[in-house]
Order: C-alpha cells, then sequence, then structure tokens
C-alpha cells in the first residue's frame, strides 16, 4: 500500500508565503508524475502544478510566476513554494502521485488528505 502525506498549510494574509510538502511512502517501485491540486468548497478539484520524475513542471495560468513546485526524488517528496498568495488561492491542496509498486505492473494515483490554505484579504 502507498500513503501520501501533505503537510504546511494554515492562515496567511494576502502577499504573504507559504510551503506545501508531500511525502510518498510505502510499496514504492517508482514515481511518475507528482502534482498539487486544490478544491474549493462547491468547486471542481483542479490541477495546481505537476512535476515529473526527470523535473519537467506545468502550472496553472493563476499561479504561474507565484508558485514553485520542486521534488526530491531520493526522498519521494514534493514541494509547492507559494508566494504572493491572494484571498482566491484559499482553498484545501491535495497532492496527488502516479505510483508503480512492482516492475511491469501499471502505474496508480494515490491523493493525500488534503491540507487546508486560507488566505485573508
Amino acid at each position: 500500500q502507498v500513503q501520501v502525506v501533505e503537510s504546511g498549510g494554515g492562515l496567511v494574509q494576502a502577499g504573504g508565503s507559504l510551503r506545501l510538502s508531500c511525502v510518498a511512502s510505502g510499496r514504492i517501485f517508482s514515481i511518475n508524475t507528482m502534482g498539487w491540486y486544490r478544491q474549493a468548497p462547491g468547486m471542481q478539484r483542479d490541477v495546481v502544478a505537476t512535476i515529473t520524475s526527470g523535473g519537467s513542471t506545468n502550472y496553472a495560468d493563476s499561479v504561474k510566476g507565484r508558485f514553485t513546485i520542486s521534488r526530491d526524488n531520493a526522498k519521494n517528496t514534493i514541494y509547492l513554494q507559494m508566494n504572493s498568495l491572494k484571498p482566491e488561492d484559499t482553498s484545501v491542496y491535495y497532492c496527488n502521485a502516479n505510483v508503480k509498486d512492482m516492475i511491469g505492473r501499471r502505474a496508480v494515483d494515490y491523493w493525500g488528505q488534503g491540507t487546508q490554505v486560507t488566505v485573508s484579504s
């Protein structure tokens, strides 16, 4: 089994910064893409940023230039540095990991439980 755990959420004023962390653990052979998603109440879950095992990144237009995703493959960990936060960034942030637990097996998506980020105006 694979566990994905996020940390680092909290309450911050507009213009401030937060850093989220996500670690995957358990039966892991390899991890392909990892990413951050967010979901506000009553809204769909949207991608924020993703990063491949080779370090290629993609960002939602709304966070480009403000958020930075990074990855430590040795630790099965990704980070999301969030700067210049806005009230509209308020959401539950979820981590996703596309994990292969054994050579020859198909990779499966695992999700964390989410961490709340609240940005006050």
